[in-house]
């Protein structure tokens, strides 16, 4: 890649540490000078703010947290914050939850507090999604990136072992995505393989449960550089095709992304160059899908669509909503019959290699 390109760095308070997340938010809201603060907690976060109140006032408690924030869902958010006059909006939980926070953020134009309890990396980003008549729109506005994030890597520690390798390879994916994302660049793909790196060292404590304490914080700090790598260069292959699954198909978000990631990165590996090098040194493995399989193989990653609701019968509406979202840099082609054979074979589980 040539040393021409333009890099935008996107402004954002970061405070990593295990324990006190409470104290650190307070700490956070008096900096900012809340004074009505709206708190969006997921069902699974009950437990991780019950002190909450004892460190900071909230006006307004917001548990209405659904999958890849349903029109109807954020509006209700937002009429709620409105409502309450909020001025602060802290999320705690995982893309879900983050995600309804910056539906919140966009139209009230409130500050976040990002409190992530997954490996979603949707904390670190500028992007928004809102799903309405089965399909999921994203864009792009500064003013939903969160103006801190805290990372805790004890509130991630009960995350179930299924769902924190599903979560912990969706921020692969940004990685992956990143190295040959519309708006890609040395910077940001620096980044991405330090994500990949860290990733791939911490994932495989998480194969039975999330108790370990180094291989969370190791995680969590691959996800943060995996999100901002991928706030820089865009959305990728990968991304526009689980967009389309997620939105049109509900699909649930992690595993879709965990499941679909060796097939894009199968099909893309013999025409990305550099960027399978890199990937493949980040693995420290003989290429990127050997290195990727060899991770997924050692956290029981899920394999096949079909697990997840997808069927034969959605392949072709699947593939037309995908094919034009799909980024005109793209290291191969994309083609109608290629994305085809990339979600057949995804849908049954079949070898990625097969697509090289």
């Amino acid at each position: 890649m040539t040393m021409d390109f333009e890099h935008t760095t996107l402004g954002q308070r970061v405070i990593f540490g295990t324990g006190a997340a409470a104290k650190k938010i307070a700490a956070e809201i008096d900096r900012l000078d809340a004074k009505h603060v709206m708190v969006i907690a997921s069902d699974s976060a009950s437990e991780k703010v019950a002190d909450f109140d004892d460190h900071f006032t909230v006006a307004l408690w917001h548990r209405e947290v659904v999958m890849h924030v349903p029109a109807e869902v954020a509006d209700r958010a937002i009429a709620a914050a409105r409502d309450k006059d909020i001025d602060l909006v802290v999320t705690v939980g995982g893309g879900s939850a983050t995600g309804l926070g910056k539906a919140v953020a966009l139209e009230t134009r409130v500050p976040i507090i990002a409190v992530p309890t997954t490996f979603s990396g949707s904390e670190a980003t500028n992007v928004w999604g809102r799903t309405e008549n089965a399909r999921k729109r994203t864009g792009i506005d500064d003013t939903v990136l969160p103006t801190t994030v805290v990372y805790d890597a004890e509130l991630i520690r009960d995350l179930p072992g299924g769902l924190a390798v599903a979560s912990g390879l969706n921020a692969l994916a940004h990685c992956i995505d990143s190295l040959w994302g519309p708006r890609v660049d040395p910077i940001n793909q620096a980044l991405a393989v330090e994500g990949i790196r860290a990733l791939n060292e911490g994932l495989p404590s998480m194969r039975a449960d999330s108790t370990d304490l180094d291989g969370l914080e190791r995680t969590l700090y691959g996800a943060y550089l995996a999100a901002v790598a991928f706030a820089s260069a865009g959305s990728g292959m990968h991304h526009k095709i689980a967009h389309v699954l997620g939105g049109t198909f509900n699909l649930p978000h992690a595993q879709t992304h965990a499941t679909i990631l060796p097939y894009v990165l199968a099909y893309n590996a013999p025409d990305a160059g550099d960027a399978e090098q890199r990937m493949a040194g980040a693995f420290g493995a003989p290429t990127a899908l050997d290195g990727l399989q060899r991770l997924r193989s050692a956290v029981g990653a899920p394999t096949a669509l079909a697990d997840l609701g997808f069927t034969s019968d959605d392949i072709a509406q699947a593939v037309e909503l995908s094919l034009p979202a799909i980024p005109a840099n793209n290291p191969r082609d994309v083609t109608a019959e290629g994305l085809t054979a990339l979600l057949t074979a995804a849908l049954n589980g079949s070898d990625p290699a097969a697509l090289n």
